[in-house]
């Protein structure tokens, strides 16, 4: 029976807030300095509280944020509650294993990069690693940073192209990145053979979730070793997990709000739109890899600069690419123009539900920093639309489980995905509810696909 949370109000006034407590808002909006005496403070909070639901519900009504704040935002802290009660389970024995797996690989791979080297040295030390490949073996610098010549990601990558080192550099910094802040942490959090993550929804500007304690949503998927992770992640006896993924939804997004004719009829037709994309742009729909990061780039607001360095093309390339991506999809171009001139105006963007984000900086004399805004301009409209869309998802498949007594139960939401954990009996059951709440929980001008797998394993379900 909760029926006002000033942290949410608070949040969806204003999302680009440091902080969104009590404490915070009292001096912010009044003035007022919480007292340190526990008891003066207990009766201070019950006045703020009061005091600011009045102006803090004026203002949602006033930038027509209600219906987000009453039927999306609010019934979404209980959904959360129960995901964050429920936990998820974990194989104590298959996080062991998987731990000595990891261990035995970047034992090896110490070993490999030492003979390369020609002798041991500290690998997670930028500057004697820095040593080794820009003196000992004589590699080009590429950048300089304050303290020395840089050992980034993007230097790495660039000098593997002429020596093996820094290939086996990167490999080790993913498996020691993979031990350090997820396998090794997440021992520590199981309890009851569960990890308990916490759910934060003002944790970001875009209106996305936030995980936290620990973060499950940034377990690495791109790379195969990333994705074994989640085999650890398990369906206890009688019950299988099911993962459901909205597909290309961003897109698909872009084409909703954008009206564009090329766009909407390849959703529309069912044809794979990057293949498409490199069809027009590169007359080639083998430029698939390509054309989907120019998909992806434009709905990010990418600079040529950006998609130069992303493709590994020169800068003219990549305007010529963004270019010809306009010629063919030019009600694109036309939404991003009335998009950022409606930011220039206004200080705002808007999501589908009217989810605001203030982007005053897109009037900035400096051009750095303007861009900056201009990207988040572009890009909060869809994403933040798309996060509207699974939150909206995520109450009303809640909703009906509830409604039905179900045994099932809502995990993690990772992105575009929902993890479920599913009695075995109420598979069929569940799978049509989750199929059919997440393609209409916001109906758009193009179809919303969601793919559903399902498995013992995190690994199997999302395979």
């Amino acid at each position: 029976n909760i029926d006002f949370d000033l942290k949410l109000a608070a949040y969806l006034n204003d999302p680009g807030k440091p902080r969104y407590d009590l404490e915070y808002l009292a001096m912010e909006t009044l003035g007022w300095r919480i007292s340190e005496n526990r008891r003066k403070q207990l009766g201070q909070e019950v006045t703020l509280v009061n005091k600011l639901r009045t102006d803090y519900e004026a203002k949602l009504l006033s930038k027509k944020l209600m219906y987000l704040y009453r039927e999306v935002e609010l019934p979404l802290a209980q959904v959360l509650a129960r995901m964050e009660s429920r936990g998820i389970m974990v194989s104590i024995e298959g996080l062991k294993e998987f731990e000595k797996f990891i261990q035995s690989r970047i034992s090896g791979i110490v070993s490999e990069i030492f003979e390369l080297a020609g002798t041991e040295f500290n690998l997670n030390s930028p500057s004697q690693l820095a040593y080794i490949l820009f003196e000992k073996i004589g590699l080009k610098p590429r950048k300089r940073t304050k303290t020395g010549y840089s050992t980034d990601q993007d230097t790495l990558i660039k000098l593997a192209q002429e020596h093996p080192l820094p290939a086996k550099i990167l490999e080790y910094r993913e498996l020691y990145k993979l031990l350090s802040t997820y396998i090794q942490p997440l021992a520590s959090k199981i309890r009851n053979g569960r990890i308990y993550p916490t759910f934060d929804q003002t944790g970001t500007a875009t209106g996305r979730l936030s995980c936290r304690d620990p973060n499950l949503q940034n377990i690495p998927i791109r790379t195969e070793i990333g994705r074994q992770m989640r085999s650890v992640f398990v369906a206890p006896d009688g019950f299988v997990l099911m993962s459901a993924d909205y597909s290309q939804i961003e897109l698909r997004i872009l084409a909703h709000i954008s009206g564009d004719i090329n766009l909407r009829e390849a959703f529309m037709t069912g044809r794979d739109i990057h293949a498409e994309t490199a069809m027009k742009i590169f007359g080639d729909e083998n430029e698939r890899r390509r054309a989907k990061v120019v998909n992806y780039g434009i709905s990010y607001g990418m600079s040529p600069y950006g998609l130069a360095k992303e493709l590994g093309i020169t800068k003219d390339e990549a305007q010529r690419i963004i270019d010809g991506y306009f010629r063919n999809f030019p009600e694109v171009k036309q939404w991003i123009n009335e998009t950022l001139y409606e930011a220039r105006k206004t200080g705002v963007v808007r999501t589908l539900l009217g989810r605001i984000r203030y982007v005053p900086e897109v009037n900035n004399p400096n051009r750095m920093v303007r861009e900056t805004a201009e990207r988040i301009a572009i890009n909060t409209p869809i994403q933040g639309s798309a996060a509207d869309l699974i939150k909206m998802a995520m109450v009303k498949i809640d909703r009906k489980f509830r409604e039905k007594n179900l045994k099932s139960g809502l995990l993690l939401q990772i992105h575009d995905e929902l993890l479920f954990e599913v009695a075995e009996e109420e598979e069929d059951e569940v799978w049509h509810i989750v199929k059919h709440e997440m393609e209409n929980a916001l109906p758009l001008s193009v179809p919303i696909e969601v793919e559903i797998g399902i498995g013992k394993t995190w690994l199997e379900a999302h395979s």
